[in-house]
């Protein structure tokens, strides 16, 4: 044995243990005197809170604790913006927004618990569509603006392109919510040891982050927070970043007992975060042999009710929305945009699928107007070598023609081509 992986199958480490059901998930691990968590989430889309009462769960049979806002050392957290509270304060800027949360002696004690807690709302406008939500008018979720940010990529003068060309086509494309769908819901489980560490067991794709933003919402050393990640039950970026690992922490620290927090499946859908909803419009122009010379982008993303990982998938979407193929006239434009929705986060392709289904749709339209074979079309604006992108890298070593020639061959594409 060379120690080469090429042509040779390696059995994966962790598949005895997953085909016999010996693979150790979040909502396997238990630890002696635990207790049972469950959130309260709010009832509106948007609305102020003018009063968090607890006292009559409290008082009921097994619950342990109640923690709000108020209980929270550092209540912001978010990937690139600190937007996004622990626990809801101020106000709900979605219906996944969690406004209190209960430690009881079991599953049934803690959700009979939710029932008693007394929250006054006033409820505010709310705005669901991010194309109304850019106007100045428009209910705000954050500050005086829903737009978050405006990501700029320019290359050429796309004025020129559309003088030099001979059609454009427009075309304006949308693309919907997804949730992850992970057959395994979030878990967690936390215990406070007699030396001052947090531990916590999550189902976690990112363990160290996930320590980090607990140090800073906690105000408690880094050194002293240990994620442990079991078996995971599926992600695809949903469980990028935290969810219900600050409750069972400050829980566990309040009660002096291990506690543990299993979402449902309609939290999972209600209170988690998906893929951002794009709106996208392209116009390009193309000269009477079918060379791309201009093309102008703008895309509008959804990012709900706080940023998550928004900019960070919108800075890729814009990126890649050219395609990939050479045009000398580009603008881009990316805007990301507050609603009253459901979290934007991380999410497979990171906003490279919103935008891919979207140009080669876009480059099907084109070739049906000027009468071109979609694939000729496509081949005739690839990327060669040291082509350059609209944000002005220089690509040296790029095989998409021979991979395209090759794809024809293994699916025997029944028209003629013409390969340059």
């Amino acid at each position: 044995m060379n120690g080469s992986a090429i042509g040779v199958s390696r059995p994966r480490h962790d598949a005895v243990l997953q085909v016999t059901g010996r693979a150790l998930y979040g909502d396997d691990y238990e630890r002696p005197g635990m207790l049972y968590a469950k959130a309260l989430r709010s009832r509106h889309p948007h609305a102020r809170i003018l009063k968090v009462d607890t006292s009559r769960a409290l008082k009921l049979a097994g619950v342990k604790a109640v923690i709000t806002a108020e209980d929270v050392p550092k209540n912001r957290y978010g990937f690139t913006h600190l937007d996004q509270p622990v626990l809801a304060d101020d106000k709900v800027r979605y219906m996944g927004d969690v406004v209190a949360v209960v430690a009881a002696t079991s599953w049934d004690a803690a959700t009979e618990a939710l029932d008693q807690i007394e929250v006054d709302y006033l409820p505010l406008p709310a705005v669901f569509d991010p194309v109304e939500a850019m106007k100045p008018d428009a209910p705000k979720v954050h500050g005086d603006s829903n737009i978050v940010s405006h990501i700029k990529i320019r290359s050429g003068d796309v004025t020129e392109g559309w003088r030099i060309s001979s059609e454009i086509v427009e075309d304006v494309m949308r693309t919907q919510v997804v949730e992850h769908c992970h057959i395994e819901p979030h878990a967690a489980l936390a215990e406070l040891t007699d030396d001052g560490t947090y531990v916590i067991w999550s189902t976690v794709q990112r363990p160290f982050l996930i320590a980090s933003d607990l140090s800073r919402i906690l105000q408690y050393p880094m050194n002293k927070i240990r994620v442990i990640t079991p078996a995971i039950g599926g992600g695809f970026g949903g469980k990028n970043e935290i969810t219900i690992e600050p409750y069972v922490c400050l829980l566990a620290a309040k009660t002096k007992r291990p506690v543990k927090m299993v979402l449902s499946r309609e939290e999972e859908f209600c209170g988690t975060t998906v893929r951002h909803p794009y709106i996208v419009k392209y116009r390009s122009g193309v000269t009477k042999d079918g060379k791309i010379v201009a093309r102008q982008v703008e895309i509008i993303s959804d990012s709900g009710a706080y940023v998550s990982w928004g900019e960070s998938t919108l800075s890729k979407a814009s990126i890649h929305a050219a395609g990939p193929y050479f045009i000398p006239h580009v603008r881009i434009d990316g805007y990301l945009v507050y609603t009253n929705n459901s979290i934007g986060g991380a999410m497979r392709g990171f906003g490279v699928p919103q935008v891919g289904f979207a140009y080669e749709c876009h480059m099907d339209n084109i070739a049906a107007v000027i009468g071109m074979d979609p694939l000729e079309f496509r081949y005739k604006n690839l990327l060669t070598d040291n082509s350059s992108l609209p944000t002005g890298q220089v690509l040296e070593f790029v095989t998409l023609r021979e991979t395209v020639r090759k794809a024809v061959e293994l699916v025997g594409w029944k028209k003629e081509v013409e390969w340059e």
